[in-house]
């Protein structure tokens, strides 16, 4: 594992960091959790991204990783990132939701005590609120910092603007925005229209999730098929309708091209973020040890040559 100093910050993460997003909730198989976690940090993953709401049902997933931390990895915490979020639906009624100071403060709590944790190294702000003025947002976020109840503090689905404003407001409170997290991959680069430039000059750190684009930059549908089980099957984060064949041409280029470099899918997938030393971390999930191993596979090849980054371009204009 190789590690990436986040922004100008003293932290490093993993290039590869874990998402609890799916496979860890209350409806999943413990042990399949357990066995993929400690193989993620087996191999060097250091850092664990949660929320307030993954599961299902929400909350799940951090009672998961707290039994994972308490059974197996407590005598480590100190060699581990673990990171948790809160901005969407959590509890009912108008206290459970957005960005106020009394649901951010709630939320936490409640996260520390499913994780058996008397701290997480990052809270992030899960997205902008429209309605709460973004100074109640981050002077929420600045306290619960010099509380030690987090160590850094973070954003996530900012735009630029957004992400400015909220950096501005965080460092005139003394406690700087470590990083943002923001959904990026070969077919979503919303970022690279101004909120890699924002967070550049303002020290930052980027962390991207969804790389895989919901298991579509993977071969699973690449001969136009729905496997059963797979996202688009469920219709939830990825409907089968987005999956035109004019994507799928897209994509079976890219996996020619990362066959020609004796890759898959979707290490190419990864090793694409990776190209621009801006983004801090890619952010994988995984339903599996095997799986996890797979998305790892992308650090052990050489880095993308300008060619092959020329080429990738030009498919994806396709």
């Amino acid at each position: 594992m190789k590690y990436r100093r986040c922004g100008k910050s003293g932290l490093h993460l993993p290039e590869i960091s874990l998402g609890l997003w799916h496979n860890f909730g209350g409806v999943d198989k413990y042990e399949t959790g357990r066995e993929t976690v400690l193989s993620a940090f087996d191999a060097g993953l250091t850092h664990f991204d949660l929320a307030n709401n993954y599961g299902p049902p929400p909350g799940s997933a951090e009672i998961t990783f707290g039994r994972i931390l308490k059974d197996n990895l407590l005598s480590y915490r100190d060699e581990i990132i673990v990171s948790t979020k809160a901005g969407y639906t959590m509890w009912p009624g108008p206290y459970g939701d957005w960005g106020s100071r009394k649901y951010l403060f709630a939320s936490l709590d409640a996260s520390l005590k499913r994780m058996g944790l008397d701290y997480v190294d990052i809270f992030y702000h899960h997205r902008p609120d429209p309605e709460t003025p973004i100074e109640e947002t981050m002077t929420a976020l600045a306290d619960i910092v010099r509380q030690g109840k987090a160590l850094y503090a973070g954003i996530s689905n900012y735009n630029a603007e957004q992400s400015a404003q909220a950096i501005s407001v965080l460092r005139s409170l003394g406690v700087p925005c470590l990083i943002h997290q923001a959904k990026y991959s070969m077919l979503n680069r919303w970022t690279e229209e101004g909120l890699l430039d924002v967070l550049e000059k303002e020290g930052s750190g980027c962390i991207c999730f969804s790389p895989l684009a919901q298991g579509l930059l993977t071969d699973r549908y690449l001969n136009g098929v729905i496997p059963e089980g797979s996202r688009a099957s469920k219709g939830a984060s990825l409907k089968s309708s987005s999956i035109t064949p004019e994507l799928l041409k897209k994509l079976n280029a890219l996996n020619d091209a990362a066959k020609e470099g004796g890759r898959t899918l979707a290490s190419l997938a990864i090793q694409w973020i990776l190209r621009d030393k801006r983004n801090t971390s890619v952010l994988i999930g995984a339903s599996s040890s095997v799986q996890l191993k797979e998305n790892l596979s992308a650090l052990s090849y050489a880095p993308l040559s300008a060619e092959e980054l020329e080429k990738i371009e030009k498919i994806l204009q396709i």
